[in-house]
């Protein structure tokens, strides 16, 4: 265990802050941490009822290329982890899941970050009309489950696809 000496917040943006923690190792030394805030996402393995998972294309400015993944976002302000999926499933597929099952709560980085992602499984859809937010730019890909698999290290890099496509194939 780490007891916090200080705490000091050294940037606070949109949807993340970077505080830096002055603390006491167990040896009795002093050390120093910096951690990252997040706001929490969800993410969702949209499955079809023909068995095909509905995935998203679209760039991400912190890898300078697109990747192909799971429809996701982050959680607004006074928004449930269940709210803030279905919103983010129709904004970015145009589907509406009649049903959503929530599979897993993960961190991202628990090494300095306590950003953590609500994962579910979406299905038995209804066709909407897709509505991205104004800054995105996204491509609905619909894909076989093992399809989707074959690209992981391709089109497929992050972590919350690779573990949403995995659990949806022990499903």
């Amino acid at each position: 265990m780490e007891d916090t000496l200080s705490r000091e917040i050294i940037y606070e943006g949109r949807i993340l802050k970077l505080r830096r923690e002055r603390v006491r190792l167990p040896s009795g030394r002093e050390g120093l941490r910096e951690i990252v805030e997040h706001v929490g996402a969800v993410a969702a393995v949209v499955m079809r009822s023909d068995g095909k998972v509905v995935l998203v294309r679209q760039f991400r400015k912190p890898l300078e290329r697109e990747i192909l993944e799971l429809p996701a976002g982050l959680i607004e302000e006074g928004e449930s982890p269940e709210d803030a999926i279905m919103r983010e499933i129709k904004e970015e597929t145009g589907y509406r899941p009649g049903k959503l099952e929530r599979l897993l709560d993960f961190f991202l980085a628990p090494g300095f970050t306590d950003a953590r992602i609500h994962l579910f499984l979406a299905s038995d859809l209804i066709e909407d009309e897709q509505s991205p937010d104004e800054d995105e730019q996204i491509e609905v890909v619909t894909l076989d489950l093992d399809d989707a698999i074959s690209r992981f290290g391709s089109e497929i890099i992050d972590a919350k696809t690779i573990i949403g496509l995995l659990m949806a194939k022990e499903c």
